[in-house]
């Protein structure tokens, strides 16, 4: 890797094949290890046993996370894997990771959470000594997720080792760019009720009831009661008082949307991890944590905040 000059450090790995990916991060892996720094990895699983079994028993000395778990929700991936390693670790000089939030598994649904993901990352991280390496499978993606990855690295390395500055370098513009609004649900609506802080406790009884109908159960469905409570809440206390609730079947998924008339103005709501004092302030952050996929849009008519859970 080249010599650190900038307390943050975001270069996108692009690989084409085995030895490339290799080649680009066990040596990302090692220096960081040879220079004292925290490591960790956090990739799919199929990349993850190559990374180990590339490092030998240098892997001992590493963190490592299944990405396809640990980040099966974008937005979980800064507060719940990459500043949770990195807040563990505040002695350290540095904090090193891998992490590949983008695989071609990925769905449609789920790829603007994640370009958007790659370019909060930036500001999540401005003036920390962190260095993460974000790979790029140039034989699997397609040619919108490798472009977007010019635009949300200010530094490109490619199968050869080249690094480059990128001359698309825009993560602000990538993240009003999908803010869009979201597409409408495919089949039918099994649940719709405005509801305000009178009807609270129907509008959240409605939908757990509903969730259960549709096949959510266990820990899983308290996990949703708990989503559904803070998503609501947050339409009262900062939406204009009132919202709307809406939840559909979507591709084996249940999806519970929420809207209401508040604007998000920070983009980074529900990215930052709590502190421990902290009064307040976890409802996005809680609702990140427990779903399988969390889409936002806000705009000039207010937010719409959409979670998906498998069933």
């Amino acid at each position: 890797m080249s010599t650190v000059t900038e307390p943050f450090v975001h270069p996108a790995l692009f690989y084409a094949n085995t030895d490339e990916y290799l080649a680009g991060c066990v040596p990302f892996v090692r220096e960081g290890l040879e220079r004292g720094e925290p490591v960790a990895v956090a990739v799919p699983s199929y990349n993850l046993e190559l990374i180990e079994a590339g490092l030998g028993e240098d892997a001992a000395r590493v963190r490592f996370l299944d990405m396809q778990q640990a980040g099966r929700n974008p937005g979980r991936i800064i507060p719940g894997v990459l500043r949770a390693f990195a807040d563990s670790h505040p002695d350290a000089g540095r904090v090193r990771l891998i992490g590949e939030p983008i695989w071609s598994g990925r769905s449609e649904t789920e790829y603007p959470a994640c370009a958007q993901h790659e370019a909060l990352i930036n500001h999540a991280f401005t003036g920390r000594a962190v260095s993460i390496l974000c790979p790029y499978d140039t034989g699997r993606l397609d040619e919108r997720s490798l472009a977007d990855a010019y635009v949300t690295h200010p530094v490109v390395i490619d199968g050869a080792g080249r690094h480059s500055d990128s001359p698309a370098y825009d993560p602000d513009g990538l993240v009003a760019r999908y803010n869009q609004p979201l597409p409408a649900a495919p089949g039918g609506i099994r649940l719709a009720y405005d509801y305000d802080a009178g009807t609270l406790p129907t509008a959240r009884h409605r939908s757990v009831a509903e969730a259960a109908q549709l096949g959510l159960a266990g820990e899983r469905l308290d996990d949703f009661a708990l989503i559904v409570a803070e998503l609501t809440t947050n339409s009262v206390v900062h939406g204009g008082g009132r919202g709307t609730v809406r939840l559909w079947s979507e591709e084996g998924r249940l999806v519970c949307e929420v809207r209401d008339a508040g604007h998000l103005t920070d983009p980074l709501a529900g990215r930052r991890p709590a502190g421990r004092d902290q009064i307040g302030g976890r409802g996005l952050l809680t609702v990140n944590l427990l779903a399988d996929l969390v889409r936002t849009h806000t705009g000039g008519y207010g937010t719409t905040i959409r979670v998906y859970l498998a069933l």
